[in-house]
């Protein structure tokens, strides 16, 4: 049930393994610190990673007369996770389901989740432009959707990827808030040199192309890696590291023009 819900914005890629559900984590978790009451929906459901990168691989949901009741990452309920990860009894088991369970599954969570009041809901999407995708937008239709976050890394083939991205969020009427440009270059913890590993400025690129705004280069840092699975924010744990700055600069972005 999303009446309750202020603000809603998808995390969309072109392709798998640049860091969505690391940026839609630690978006989540930067919302919240700044002050807001946050929900994170995983619908990927073929890889759902947000349980484990939150330290919430044993927590279980549960049905109540509002629908599923989320699981929540702290005592005051700030921040509430929903994802296929929680029904699952390993974390390595596999979803081996056709299209038609999926959607079904995906119209669950996106209208028989209680979320109660909160002002911004982040989705966390499968790559690519799946059914899972067209079945968010056909259940969001009716619904305020701020818009889509695409993640790119510099790499000419992932963003080629994104471009057919922004050409389906335009065919289904997404509008696309900006491109957020992850594993942009490698930022070495002696000297704080930034090294770019792979190629440099392809989401700065692809955003002059289509006329998109750009909205922030997010480097490849260890301090990242040391927080997946323990459920921390980058912005409590490591409050004046450079990856801080960049994700105080996201929540900047996608908070300045709403009220939440």
């Amino acid at each position: 049930m999303l009446e309750g819900v202020k603000h809603v914005f998808l995390i969309l890629s072109g392709k798998g393994g640049v860091g969505k559900s690391t940026v839609s984590s630690q978006l989540a978790l930067a919302l919240k610190e700044s002050g807001f009451k946050v929900g994170l929906l995983d619908i990927d459901l073929c890889g759902p990673s947000i349980p484990y990168l939150l330290n919430l691989e044993d927590k279980d949901v549960h049905q109540s007369c509002d629908g599923w009741v989320p699981v929540f990452t702290d005592k005051d309920q700030k921040l509430a996770v929903m994802s296929i990860g929680f029904l699952l009894k390993n974390r390595g088991d596999s979803v081996v389901w056709r299209g038609p369970k999926k959607t079904s599954m995906i119209k669950q969570f996106l209208e028989d989740v209680a979320w109660q009041d909160i002002d911004y809901l982040i989705i966390d999407t499968p790559p690519g432009t799946s059914d899972e995708h067209i079945t968010a937008m056909e259940n969001l239709r009716n619904i305020k959707c701020d818009g889509a976050i695409i993640i790119t890394t510099p790499q000419a083939v992932a963003v080629d990827d994104v471009m057919r991205e922004i050409t389906f969020c335009k065919k289904t009427g997404i509008p696309v808030v900006g491109i957020v440009e992850n594993m942009s270059g490698f930022v070495c913890p002696t000297c704080s040199e930034c090294t770019n590993i792979f190629s440099s400025n392809g989401g700065v690129s692809l955003s002059e192309m289509v006329k998109i705004p750009f909205l922030t280069k997010i480097p490849i840092d260890p301090t990242i890696g040391r927080l997946a699975d323990r459920g921390q924010s980058v912005l409590k744990i490591y409050p004046d590291s450079k990856i801080a700055q960049v994700f105080r600069k996201l929540v900047e972005e996608i908070t300045k023009s709403k009220e939440a």
